[in-house]
């Protein structure tokens, strides 16, 4: 099969599960890819335990607190779980989706402070690795939102597996997630060095949980960054930390995100900066990054 009819068996694939069967124009169709001005941004960590999908749900909902409409895309498939982190029962989720039963829109819900969630499924061996026509088909749909978002979230899994690399791939902007241990920091570093050499991600944004002080996220930063700099010759970005606190198991045990529960601890205060920092930088410039540059790579592969 040459790579002409492998792009068209693959929008054939993405049409079948759009529709439920052949699509009427034999899936000559191609994804709509819109201009837009939405910020993908991708929450992603070496090492799981790191406290990644609590941070995306309240950093979104800070960023909604400010004003920008904002979807998180729960895109560690197989084991997702931020629907439990934010007690919510989702009717349909993107196992729906993907096998063409749903819309993205039926199986979008809202979270507190009017935070969108496309929650995924937990426990579904088959959602690990995508096929490429459920990659075409979900860029399809999530494209279809693109208009109507200031930032897209995509909570990652954890780790190097193709899933993981293919949504970092997807987005414009990596903040990756780090704790102080020395297994995490090697991690971190590890998936910064794939995604540089192996798929030419450029801008990441470097983000340290769980420190006991502003000095040892500091600290952290520093050395991650020395290290990247020297064995990379890459330049990563500090966003800033988040302190133990207390207040986060609290609210995990009672399914609330602490933003919410607790708007004034100490976790809630650092993480309120990440997103006034977060709204600052400008998104990186060029065909770097983002669902469009991510269409078109898939139909080159």
């Amino acid at each position: 099969m040459d790579q002409a009819e492998a792009l068209r068996e693959m929008t054939r694939e993405a049409d079948m599960l759009r529709r439920g069967g052949p699509a009427p124009d034999g899936g000559r169709g191609a994804v709509r890819c819109a201009a837009s001005s939405v910020r993908v941004v991708a929450v992603t960590s070496g090492k799981g335990g790191v406290g990644k999908t609590n941070i995306s749900a309240n950093l979104a909902y800070f960023l909604t607190r400010k004003k920008r409409k904002t979807l998180i895309l729960d895109a560690d498939l197989g084991l997702a779980n931020i629907d439990v982190i934010l007690g919510l029962t989702p009717r349909y989720n993107l196992h729906h989706v993907l096998s063409g039963e749903r819309r993205l829109s039926e199986a979008m819900i809202q979270g507190p402070g009017g935070i969108r969630i496309l929650p995924s499924s937990s426990g579904i061996q088959e959602m690990s690795e995508l096929s490429q026509g459920q990659k075409l088909l979900l860029l399809d749909e999530l494209d279809s939102l693109e208009q109507e978002l200031d930032f897209m979230l995509i909570d990652t899994g954890a780790g190097i597996s193709g899933n993981v690399m293919y949504f970092n791939m997807a987005a414009g902007e990596i903040i990756v997630v780090t704790s102080p241990e020395p297994t995490a920091m090697t991690d971190a570093y590890a998936l910064i060095k794939i995604l540089y050499q192996r798929h030419a991600k450029k801008r990441f944004l470097l983000l340290v949980n769980m420190v006991r002080s502003a000095a040892e996220g500091r600290e952290v930063f520093q050395r991650l960054s020395h290290a990247v700099g020297y064995f990379l010759n890459l330049q990563i970005s500090p966003l800033g930390h988040i302190v133990q606190d207390e207040h986060i198991t609290e609210a995990v045990k009672r399914q609330q995100i602490f933003a919410e529960r607790y708007p004034e601890s100490p976790a809630a205060v650092c993480l309120r900066a990440v997103a006034d920092r977060l709204c600052r930088e400008k998104p990186p410039e060029g065909d770097t990054g983002g669902l469009r540059f991510l269409s078109r790579k898939t139909r080159e592969q």
